[in-house]
């Protein structure tokens, strides 16, 4: 059975479509108005092999803060809408992800109760035009509305860029670990609740 969705949301300040196919092949298309939002996109999508179809209308007139933040928005409400009751599957994700200096770690539970522990200290303020304090309201959305416990951390690094590649990369790889199939599972949840 497909784990997909498709999810709009629409405000005064934002039209954002998403559309999410957890068991795909890392494929992915943007229209955003936001590119370097858009290449950290791309890293859930191709490291988390899940297809992504985003376009967004935003006021990027005022700043990038809405377009960020509701985006994380309707992408965690179709996560949730996609991996549905959540029955046989491993639950729990982790990644370690590398690129050169930069070194980060991510860690998921889809709980059913959202919480995130963001520590990422980046070492400059913005990365070409795009605000990095903007990445944390991106999460936090995401976790909000995907019902989710995610710890985003940054070990390690230098470059502002390589700090950011390598934390959503890792939120993909985790991503994709913790929505595979666990076999022994069978058709259960994994919870001593009976339900997350």
């Amino acid at each position: 059975m497909a784990r997909s969705a498709s999810i709009e949301r629409n405000t005064l300040e934002t039209q954002i479509r998403v559309t999410l196919e957890l068991d795909g092949s890392g494929r992915s298309n943007f229209e955003t108005g936001v590119p370097f939002l858009e290449h950290m996109l791309d890293q859930i999508a191709r490291h988390g092999l899940v297809d992504l179809d985003i376009v967004a209308h935003g006021d990027l007139h005022i700043d990038a803060h809405h377009t960020v933040e509701d985006l994380g928005i309707t992408l965690g409400q179709a996560f949730a809408a996609a991996v549905g009751d959540k029955k046989g599957i491993r639950r729990y994700g982790h990644a370690y992800v590398p690129l050169d200096e930069a070194l980060s770690r991510v860690v998921i539970d889809l709980s059913g109760r959202p919480g995130l522990v963001y520590e990422v200290p980046f070492t400059r303020s913005m990365i070409g035009g795009f605000d990095v304090d903007l990445f944390h309201e991106f999460f936090q959305g995401f976790v909000n509305h995907a019902g989710v416990t995610l710890h985003i951390d940054n070990l390690r690094g230098v470059n502002a860029h390589h700090q950011a590649e390598t934390m959503f990369k890792a939120f993909g790889r985790a991503l994709r670990m913790a929505v595979e199939p666990d076999p022994r599972l069978g058709n259960t949840i994994p919870s001593t609740k009976g339900s997350l």
